[in-house]
């Protein structure tokens, strides 16, 4: 599961050192922050789209929607690949996003199919974990293809290597119980279940709460080359920066999945709540002294702060978010998802339209989206935090 949603991160994070090529490319200024649509078009169609996949699956089964889903994804790979302008591009990376849906919704459906409470929680610590590697190592990875090959040459290579997890997914089974699939797809019993998300407390709160906090880091994917290009000069050092950045959460995700057990998911989404806001807070506070410029190192270890986070609370607030909603695993985790991620990719956008050439609208995101989540699920648990899951 864990590879199925790395497909989701290796369609974004490989291509973020191509942003120049493509630039010259489409004929573009040098400083153009039009390539961070590449990142947040992606996002949209990822949103929406899950919408369609999680009623699909609880109807048909979690594999059949997976390889629909998959070979949708390699149509705007491929299109991607061979798009002679950034108007193509866009329209084949939306494709591309609303094909990353699938395997994304599928995985999340599988996980609670099988788990539960704090072990559910665990276990998306885990393949969280090994997700978050592929941002380490992508970057670094496509900066080295692009030494000999076209940019056009890593959207082929995604869509390659979708096609052999495709293959992969074969030795697994079906892991949708007979009770809970929806026996027919109609549009009542799909609205039904959709209620059932949004008239849950816990999971419309959490969500909005990740919502916020995806916006943040949307907001950094789509602007993090321009911030450490433009604004720090270290254009060449970027796969490093981004790997590094990316190791945190990583780590931290990595550190939930080993004492989520004992202190509970709970308890640690509160306190990575105050931290993330207190940390962000101070981020800011630090730009806005240094003229929205501050001190390169000194920014950097505040945002990987930031950044571990963010991964402690996201796993654990998908988890509490979904928990409740057993029965309509699939289109609960597609509710989730695609509310959350849509918000994002709506404050993505709206930030990177205010890049000014400097770090205050990015670290900004983090302040409000942390401190936005913070207030949310203090109301959405009526002031009872750090309980039980």
């Amino acid at each position: 599961m864990a590879t199925v949603i790395g497909l989701t991160a290796l369609s974004i994070d490989l291509m973020l050192p191509a942003f120049d090529d493509m630039r010259a490319d489409f004929g573009l200024a040098a400083d153009a922050t039009e390539t961070a649509s590449i990142v947040t078009v992606f996002f949209f169609g990822l949103a929406i789209a899950q919408l369609v996949y999680g009623p699909l699956a609880d109807r048909f089964g979690r594999k059949p929607v997976v390889y629909g889903g998959m070979v949708v994804f390699v149509l705007g790979a491929v299109g991607a690949a061979f798009s002679p302008t950034l108007g193509w591009m866009l329209v084949f990376r939306f494709i591309w996003g609303v094909g990353a849906a699938g395997p994304r919704v599928i995985a999340l459906s599988v996980i609670r199919d099988i788990y539960e409470g704090d072990r559910m929680a665990r276990i998306m610590s885990f393949i969280a974990a090994v997700f978050i590697f592929v941002p380490i190592i992508a970057p670094t990875i496509g900066a080295l293809l692009l030494e000999f090959v076209s940019w056009r040459v890593l959207f082929l290579l995604v869509a390659a290597s979708t096609g052999g997890v495709a293959l992969w997914l074969t030795r697994l089974p079906e892991t949708l119980h007979e009770e809970y699939r929806i026996p027919r797809l109609k549009v009542a019993t799909v609205t039904h279940a959709i209620r059932a998300v949004v008239t849950n407390r816990q999971a419309v709160g959490y969500t909005m709460g990740m919502t916020l906090a995806f916006g943040a880091l949307v907001s950094y994917l789509a602007g993090s080359e321009l911030v450490w290009d433009d604004v720090y000069g270290r254009g060449d050092q970027f796969p490093l920066i981004f790997g590094g950045l990316a190791a945190a959460i990583g780590f931290a995700i990595l550190m939930n999945g080993i004492f989520v057990d004992r202190v509970g998911a709970r308890r640690i989404v509160h306190v990575a709540l105050f931290s993330y806001a207190g940390i962000s807070g101070a981020a800011l506070i630090l730009a806005i002294s240094g003229g929205g410029i501050p001190g390169f190192w000194p920014f950097v270890v505040l945002l990987g702060l930031a950044m571990a986070s963010h991964g402690l609370f996201i796993p654990n607030a998908r988890s509490i978010a979904i928990l409740p909603l057993g029965q309509v695993a699939g289109t609960a985790s597609a509710v989730i998802g695609s509310f959350s991620l849509l918000g994002a990719s709506i404050i993505g956008t709206i930030t990177d339209g205010l890049f000014d050439g400097t770090v205050v609208p990015m670290i900004s995101t983090f302040f409000l989206g942390s401190l936005g989540a913070l207030i949310i699920i203090i109301v959405t648990e009526r002031g009872r935090l750090f309980g039980d899951t």
